[in-house]
């Protein structure tokens, strides 16, 4: 069905092809999963698959790639519409209408698809992805999770035979990753659809997979079974690293697979982890570094969030999680001050001031937020103008970057990915590292409150590890940390606290280990294997299994 024959893709102005000598295929029915870190080049090998690299990008495309018989150099991305449907990693970027009737019925228009038939793909597809109450809605008005299925409807309603998905969980809550998924599978089982699709959070896809590509980030690409691959791959999920750590062979792809290698294991472990899984800088005796009372959010007749009340505290890392439309981004914003707020008062640091009733340029050095899509805030040529920008904006309050960098936003970046050229156009990064970019000009400012949306968005296992080490100095150094996040594995180990919205309230607020346990909705892959062990990550386990020995 895909067929990469000897393929190199290389961009003016770079000293080194993207892709280089890759040849591959994927068959018909095939669930191909692409993996491999922050800017490998993996939307650079999705977007060879109709065209669009180089018909679109631009650069060089060496070799060949025949997709269901055609070859995409004779054949532009529109002339294979009917053939390949596309969600990028941006589903508000892609979007051309303004309601969700509306979006999905776009492509078959283009396609010319009967009126009657088209009423009928239309109702299946809204069926499909549990979203025919938002059918009427605004797509603006979305939460980014419904956007994310919104787009990946409208690719459906073509029927293609190959569905090529950027991140299609990236912004979902776990239990509508696991709708998406399913219906995913159900199209590859069930009508022999074939799935290419590129995604950081293995730990939701991998059991998935029937094959793995891994695009190495020197060019080249390894593929093959997916316990194949992900033993010699620097990215796996939680549960390949734990059955690496306990010796176990065939490593298990599945929560299911690891429960039945876990007795043994559980057995050995002693009762209580010996270290803890997060330990919180705050003094619970100091004032709180934000204090929200009763905040209430309203868009017209809908209420987004209903009387919240929340205080945060310096030196504390807290997740706000709940399913997709909960109101998270809502109540972020109304903290941040430009966000709607009806009802209630937001006070930050010792002054108790209002961001919403302060210039831009004060409220900024109270509380920095990064939203879902953080391309809106970039607007230079360059990332080293961005990035000097960001310096000179708060140069009386930077974050230390590190003693060999001079420039601390430069550090920031550095540290969760590396590389990124200093003459790059913002705009030509990947969704990963134009995110990396934002967070480092927003932490340069060093608020005293910093709020992130779904920060881990197109961040890989190693960048992720790089935004907690991050996020660790912050809360050292006294800030007040918020992540509003669906990633329960980034969850787990960034954050102390963990406080749950629905339906635009608060339903539960507590210790990260407490409430991630609570339910399995949130429990990462460790706690669910090792359940009733209170053992969240791999770290805690390697550190019982330590003890074990020697004792």
């Amino acid at each position: 069905m895909i067929h990469f024959d000897r393929v190199g893709v290389s961009y003016d102005g770079s000293t080194s092809p993207v892709l280089r000598d890759v040849t591959l295929r994927v068959a018909e029915g095939e669930l191909c999963l692409v993996i491999g870190h922050t800017g490998s080049g993996k939307s650079t090998l999705l977007g060879a698959i109709n065209g669009l690299v180089p018909h679109f990008t631009g650069g060089t495309l060496t070799g060949r790639v025949v997709v269901d018989g055609r070859d995409t150099a004779e054949f532009k991305p529109r002339e294979l519409a009917d053939v390949v449907g596309v969600v990028g990693q941006d589903p508000l970027a892609g979007f051309v209408t303004d309601t969700v009737e509306e979006e999905l019925a776009y492509t078959m228009e283009q396609l010319a698809i009967a009126p009657a038939a088209m009423r009928a793909r239309l109702e299946e597809t809204l069926d499909l992805l549990g979203i025919a109450d938002l059918r009427h809605q605004a797509l603006r008005t979305l939460s980014g999770g419904q956007q994310q299925r919104v787009a990946i409807g409208s690719a459906l309603t073509a029927h293609p035979r190959i569905l090529v998905l950027d991140e299609p969980t990236s912004a979902l809550d776990p239990t509508s990753a696991e709708d998406v998924l399913a219906a995913i599978t159900r199209l590859v089982h069930d009508l022999g659809v074939t799935v290419v699709l590129a995604e950081h959070r293995l730990e939701r896809v991998v059991p998935y997979a029937d094959r793995v590509v891994y695009v190495t980030g020197n060019g080249t690409v390894a593929e093959g079974k997916p316990g194949d691959i992900l033993a010699q791959a620097e990215v796996r999920p939680p549960v390949v690293e734990l059955g690496k750590l306990a010796g176990w062979a065939p490593l298990p792809l599945s929560v299911r697979d690891a429960r039945r290698l876990a007795p043994p294991l559980r057995q050995r472990l002693p009762a209580t982890p010996p270290v803890p899984c997060r330990t919180a800088s705050t003094d619970l005796t100091d004032p709180p570094a934000m204090t929200a009372q009763g905040v209430v959010v309203r868009y017209g007749q809908l209420v987004a969030v209903r009387a919240v009340s929340l205080t945060l505290r310096a030196g504390e890392c807290t997740a706000l999680m709940g399913r997709n439309g909960s109101g998270k981004s809502s109540l972020l914003w109304a903290l941040q001050g430009t966000g709607s707020r009806a009802a209630g008062t937001v006070s930050v640091g010792p002054a108790e001031a209002d961001p919403a009733k302060l210039s831009p340029a004060r409220a900024r050095r109270l509380v920095g937020l990064v939203p879902q899509t953080p391309a809106d805030l970039l607007y230079l040529d360059t990332v080293e103008a961005e990035l000097a920008q960001a310096d000179k904006d708060v140069s009386e309050h930077p974050v230390a970057a590190g003693p060999a960098s001079t420039s601390p936003a430069r550090g920031i970046l550095d540290r969760m990915a590396p590389g990124i050229p200093g003459d790059a156009h913002p705009r030509d990064l990947s969704a990963g590292q134009q995110l990396a970019l934002v967070l480092a000009i927003q932490l340069t400012a060093a608020p005293a409150a910093i709020l992130l949306d779904e920060p881990t968005r197109g961040l890989d296992y190693r960048a992720k590890a790089s935004l907690i080490g991050v996020l660790d100095r912050l809360a050292a150094r006294g800030h007040a940390v918020v992540v509003a996040s669906h990633d329960v594995e980034f969850v787990t180990r960034a954050c102390d606290r963990v406080v749950v919205m629905a339906e635009g309230e608060i339903v539960s607020d507590g210790p990260a280990s407490a409430v991630l346990t609570a339910s399995p909705t949130f429990a990462p892959q460790v706690a669910k294997i090792l359940a009733p062990l209170p053992y969240l990550t791999e770290a805690q386990v390697a550190a019982g299994l330590d003890r074990a020995a020697g004792s």
